[in-house]
């Protein structure tokens, strides 16, 4: 039986078993009045969740071989199902690690769009919105982050981690949301390699003074700095001007505090450090758990290639297979590690984790082994704060070609994670041509079985 003591504030019984049920079919539930009451309720309770970090995975992961697998069935191709903690639920044998830890993961095998072009895809799901007309949408990290965060912090409330902005770079920024709210880009060029020391790569540049400069000496030139530029600020408004006011302003605060220490990985027991993976992703995933620890709301992790380097390495057209299990070998101990790390910190019921990237790939085995991109029919995963794990949600058909129970939509994600940060997903934010956009639109239907 549900205890109404466990309803959101504002949400009767039989008005939360109505979304439930409308959820549960798929179905939109019209009532705006009680949707918003249970994202009020949620928003207001002390126990709601408010920091995320996003692993991004740049090129679109192939589902069947990860959290959707079709043993026996042609399209499968060889990859194997293997159990997880959780009786009933498998995955692909690719993400050992991550199997044992089901009970805080849930997988949303239902995802479906439209858009298969990664630049057009890339914006879609990042910003909610496709890349068109004279809005600047901003990326989802932005959108939270002003909610989560703290102007007057130390570290910026939003970190993005070895992003490949390449294809798609009006998806990562703040968009109409302004520069004050964009993201401190880490490691975004040379984030790895073969012989790249990740940890050093992912290292704030340029935060220390020159050799030789006193402290009272970089003060007055920071001061005069500051105010040549408000001078110019003023003389020359717009977005670039903004953006590099902005960027001055958040370098500043960081050389004079001790928040840049949270970057030096130098800091974490060597055993630690190993068991993440001594890759640029792994190394990434332990300083978003570094960065979280210390207050930022909001880190994106990027995982572009098993080499660490750039790139797209999910983009699987060809030897889809033995790319997958390279790149869920970079996968599984990071993020395995990320969680236990989380819960033995007493982080996990604070921080969401999800994990996405900007499509699936095709069900159907192409002349080169590989797997084509696919947004009909995809897979999402959500886990750690505000989510209730060791559930699958959706499912595709036998052949994995369609959504066959409980489609999601990009702004139904959105929705869910708002929800689970404890953020109101009807917040409006006023755009640059002056028309107000909610975080997301009132058509969602967000995830509510999953929700915490």
């Amino acid at each position: 039986m549900l205890s109404t003591a466990r309803l959101p504030v504002g949400v009767s019984r039989r008005d939360w078993l109505r979304i439930m049920a409308a959820t549960a079919a798929g179905v939109s539930f019209n009532s705006a009045s009680v949707l918003k009451a249970f994202a009020e309720g949620v928003a207001s309770s002390p126990a709601r969740h408010r920091a995320c970090i996003l692993l991004w995975m740049s090129g679109g992961p192939s589902q069947i071989d990860t959290f959707d697998p079709k043993p026996g069935h042609a399209n499968g191709g060889p990859t194997k199902a293997i159990d997880t903690s959780v009786p009933g639920i498998q995955i692909a044998e690719n993400l050992p690690k991550l199997a044992q830890l089901m009970q805080h993961i849930a997988v949303v095998r239902s995802i479906t769009t439209k858009e298969g072009d990664h630049s057009r895809a890339t914006h879609f799901v990042r910003t909610g919105s496709l890349p068109q007309g004279p809005i600047r949408y901003p990326t989802l990290g932005s959108l939270f982050s002003k909610e989560l965060g703290d102007p007057a912090a130390q570290l910026p409330n939003f970190v993005s981690i070895a992003p490949n902005r390449f294809l798609s770079p009006g998806a990562f920024g703040a968009g109409f949301l302004g520069p004050q709210y964009g993201p401190l880009f880490v490691g975004e060029n040379n984030a790895g390699g073969p012989n790249m020391d990740a940890a050093a790569a992912l290292r704030v540049r340029n935060i220390e003074l020159p050799k030789g400069v006193e402290k009272s000496r970089g003060d007055s030139r920071i001061d005069l700095l500051q105010t040549m530029d408000e001078g110019f600020l003023a003389e020359h408004p717009g977005i670039v001007s903004e953006s590099r006011h902005s960027a001055y302003g958040k370098a500043v605060k960081l050389m004079n505090s001790t928040g840049a220490r949270a970057f030096n990985l130098d800091e974490e027991p060597a055993a630690i450090r190993d068991s993440y993976g001594r890759t640029a992703f792994g190394q990434g995933c332990l300083l978003a758990r570094r960065l979280v620890e210390r207050g930022v709301p909001f880190v994106e992790v990027a995982l572009n290639s098993a080499e660490g380097a750039g790139g797209i390495g999910w983009d699987t057209h060809a030897d889809n297979f033995n790319a997958v299990k390279s790149l869920c070998g970079v996968l599984d101990p990071a993020w395995s590690t990320l969680l236990v790390d989380l819960e033995q910190r007493g982080l996990l019921e604070s921080t969401l984790v999800v994990w996405m990237g900007e499509f699936g790939r095709t069900p159907k085995i192409n002349e080169n082994t590989g797997r084509d991109h696919f947004p009909v029919a995809w897979t999402n995963v959500l886990c750690g704060g505000g989510i209730k794990g060791g559930q699958v949600v959706g499912k595709t058909s036998e052949d994995a070609m369609t959504v066959a129970d409980r489609p999601v939509v990009v702004q139904d994600m959105f929705a869910t994670m708002a929800m689970a940060l404890g953020i109101d997903p009807s917040i409006q934010n006023m755009s640059n041509i002056g028309r107000p956009i909610r975080i997301a639109d009132p058509s969602a239907k967000p995830i509510t079985e999953i929700l915490a």
